[in-house]
């Protein structure tokens, strides 16, 4: 079942005497439950994308539809309810609050989208056991490894229970370990929980783990392949022949 249409999307910066497109002419659709992965070099779009997927940015030109909802027309509280009840972000940098624990991070989420007292704590709970950091709730972030924080950060992203979870850069600032073990859970709540899952990443071995990787070059949609039957190690082989085609350095991140 559909739940993402991207429609000729288009997003320019700069005036007329310096115009740059960052997004030109991209369509794609994204099936409820799928696992995207999005690629391509320093300055491709992909981030300019994801930011106007999740109405961070908003496009010159094109249509995003969510479900049926036509997102780039949203303005003010509509926009606002959209963004609470809909979409799912995790930043690279965690975000998370300094002065708040791994509990109230997460549960702030459902607090500002009014969920009674009596079923926050066991959303909390469920979520923390799903992302396996039921032992650090009561830690402040000073306190938690990086990795910690990045399932933290997804545990307040999944906790509304969003229509699509969009990641950017998810894995970029964690040791290697970390990042199998975040994706490992990615793929968890993707397979286990039907999560839709949207996530931009310059690094090859991340992209194996989702089941489409889009490829982005100079604001196109350059190409894309799926996983199907493939292993992950035979899918991230053709994810390397891919950026190999992008005349990328696979050391470089593509």
């Amino acid at each position: 079942m559909q739940l993402l249409k991207i429609e000729q999307v288009e997003k320019y910066y700069g005036s007329r005497s310096s115009l740059t497109k960052a997004l030109n002419s991209i369509s794609f659709t994204v099936d409820t439950g799928e696992f995207v992965a999005i690629m391509g070099a320093s300055g491709s779009g992909k981030t300019t994308l994801l930011n106007c997927i999740s109405t961070i940015d908003r496009v010159t030109a094109g249509h995003i539809y969510l479900e049926d909802t036509d997102i780039t027309t949203l303005r003010g509280k509509s926009l606002g309810r959209f963004r609470r009840e809909k979409l799912g972000f995790i930043f690279q940098d965690f975000n998370l609050l300094d002065t708040l624990t791994a509990y109230e991070n997460i549960s702030l989420a459902l607090s500002i989208q009014k969920t009674p007292v009596r079923n926050i704590h066991e959303a909390v709970e469920n979520v923390a056991r799903q992302l396996g950091i039921s032992d650090v709730l009561d830690k402040y972030p000073y306190q938690m490894s990086g990795g910690q924080k990045q399932r933290v950060a997804s545990a307040r992203a999944i906790v509304t229970g969003p229509k699509i979870i969009l990641a950017d850069e998810p894995t970029g600032a964690l040791d290697s370990r970390s990042a199998k073990l975040l994706l490992e859970r990615f793929n968890y709540l993707n397979m286990q929980e039907n999560a839709t899952i949207m996530m931009v990443t310059h690094d090859s071995f991340t992209a194996s783990y989702a089941e489409r990787v889009l490829f982005i070059k100079d604001g196109r949609l350059f190409n894309e392949i799926r996983k199907g039957t493939d292993s992950r190690k035979q899918f991230f082989d053709r994810i390397i022949d891919v950026v190999t085609l992008l005349g990328g350095d696979v050391s470089d991140a593509l």
